[in-house]
């Protein structure tokens, strides 16, 4: 039987292979021009970032300004065009200026871990992955980090959209001197994970707060999955990888870091969840013209002491985003008395308002003044 002979490329064919071969070459030889200017632009950035902070003659981490952070990364989501997504430019910012801050010094933050929490993810929001992320065990250890001197700010929850107060960090801010010096409120979107297929889940792994911002749709959708409760939706997430038949309640990050399938995504009740997180350092930060401050104050338990307190933010037109009172452990139907109010503990209908609440309470304390902040998804 005769062999066949190949056949040859027609000419065509060649020409275009070598003309699409041709065009590559040509278009990776201008990503490597731009990303040697963009290099070069990067250093160049960081030089002016580290002559800048040489001129402020202030503490390390009291020259932090957060709101000029947010506003520097605002600007470069206005002129992004795309195709890159503003999650994308927003992320390379945030390291970009994480990076410029560890040319001065690096800094280290506490946060409640472990890795891939929601705080380790509000964390990472404020200060990047440059800085040191120290995860500790629970919110007491954030303060006491902090007020030691072991860590230059901690990042802490203070509130949740749907279950409201975080009791273990208001219990702290009666306890240590530190400061509330910015936030960080972000979008809370829980994700089921396992490494079985959904109808075969019989164990649902997460922290109490995520359980309970979930339990509608595991009601409706796994209504014989036995819910347990864990220490954080990390510590789910890594349940869920090492035991057949269960699931993790985490987030999505959790659940690559532990090689989970998604099961279903954003199976939050509440679709605008969030939870606020304080950044609490050792200084309040800079008056911006756009800021609130919060404080604690306990009254007398007598008829009309808190109308009285009250009054006072009435009578200086200040207008309070948020109350909590809070039970003052191991005294009968004693309370302190939470608010965060418009404005900088600087300005002066604030200042006039400390002065006539000092007169009428038993305790006073400005917990501390940051500039205000929009959600982060």
């Amino acid at each position: 039987m005769a062999q066949q002979k190949p056949r040859k490329a027609s000419p065509a064919k060649t020409k275009r292979a070598g003309t699409a071969e041709g065009n590559v070459a040509a278009l990776r030889s201008q990503l490597e021009r731009i990303d040697r200017e963009l290099v070069k632009a990067l250093n160049e950035r960081a030089k002016l970032a580290q002559r800048i902070g040489s001129l402020k003659d202030r503490a390390p981490t009291a020259g932090i300004s957060f709101a000029d952070e947010d506003a520097m990364v605002t600007k470069a989501i206005d002129l992004n065009k795309g195709p890159l997504p503003d999650r994308c430019i927003r992320a390379v910012m945030r390291e970009l200026l994480g990076g410029c801050r560890s040319l001065a010094r690096e800094l280290r933050v506490a946060f409640l871990g472990p890795l891939y929490s929601f705080s380790h993810l509000a964390a990472i929001h404020r200060f990047g992955q440059t800085v040191e992320l120290l995860p500790v065990l629970s919110i007491p250890a954030v303060f006491e980090e902090v007020n030691r001197g072991h860590a230059d700010f901690g990042i802490v929850p203070v509130e949740n959209s749907t279950d409201g107060r975080i009791a273990d960090t208001l219990d702290m801010f009666t306890r240590l001197p530190v400061r509330i010096c910015g936030e960080v409120e972000l979008a809370i979107h829980h994700t089921l994970l396992g490494r079985c297929p959904r109808e075969g889940v019989r164990e649902v792994y997460s922290k109490p707060q995520a359980l309970s911002q979930c339990r509608n749709w595991l009601a409706k959708h796994l209504p014989v999955a036995r819910p347990i409760e864990v220490t954080s939706t990390s510590t789910a997430a890594q349940l869920a990888s090492e035991k057949p038949g269960a699931a993790a309640i985490a987030s999505l990050q959790a659940g690559i870091h532990y090689g989970l399938d998604v099961l279903a995504d954003r199976i939050e009740d509440n679709p605008g969840n969030t939870t606020r997180f304080a950044v609490i350092g050792e200084h309040s930060a800079e008056r911006t013209g756009n800021d609130h401050t919060a404080m604690m104050f306990q009254v007398e338990h007598q008829p009309g002491a808190l109308a009285d307190a009250m009054n006072v933010f009435k009578r200086n037109q200040l207008n309070l985003t948020w109350i909590e009172s809070f039970p003052i452990p191991g005294s009968k139907r004693a309370y302190l008395f939470f608010v965060e109010m418009e404005g900088h503990e600087s300005d002066a209908r604030i200042r006039r308002a400390t002065e006539a609440l000092a007169r009428k309470t038993l305790r006073l304390e400005i917990l501390g003044s940051a500039p205000v902040t929009s959600p982060a998804d």
